[in-house]
């Protein structure tokens, strides 16, 4: 089957749409580990400002971090349908995101992804590594490498 895929030129990848703000962005589902409810996060001195702290899941503590703040955008407020989103990333490790809301999750064709030229300046596009085309709308891509780093 794989080989059908290769021979049309379509790959398929799979999506979580989470929504941050009124912007609806992808998460390759490969580097989701979990999704948890909001908890109780412990805080940790000296920290990035995007830096909420640390949780313990399982016997494992991770690190969370605002996407909201990270963005430049207003701090979260958390509702109902806060989520943090569980990431494996190759070098980072392991890192919590709080999103708004989680949606959905997609399956976009290699046709339906469009990459995001990166010769702005504004931060908030370089966190996007491609537009999906799903339902009629767009969904921008996230570059969960450029969002885990470090750079303010």
């Amino acid at each position: 089957m794989d080989e059908l895929r290769v021979e049309n030129g379509a790959v398929s990848e799979q999506f979580i749409v989470i929504k941050i703000g009124d912007e609806q962005y992808g998460i390759n589902i490969a580097y989701v580990d979990n999704i948890v409810r909001m908890q109780q996060i412990t805080r940790v001195p000296k920290v990035a400002p995007y830096i909420n702290g640390v949780i313990n899941l399982r016997g494992i503590v991770v690190p969370v971090m605002s996407l909201r703040l990270k963005m430049g955008l207003p701090a979260d407020e958390f509702t109902k349908a806060t989520r943090i989103i569980i990431l494996k990333l190759e070098n980072q490790g392991t890192v919590g995101v709080i999103v708004d809301e989680v949606r959905e999750v997609i399956t976009l064709d290699s046709e339906q992804i469009e990459k995001v030229s990166s010769d702005t300046q504004n931060e908030k596009v370089n966190f996007v590594q491609s537009v999906g085309k799903a339902n009629g709308g767009l969904v921008s891509i996230l570059d969960l490498n450029a969002v885990a780093t470090e750079k303010e």
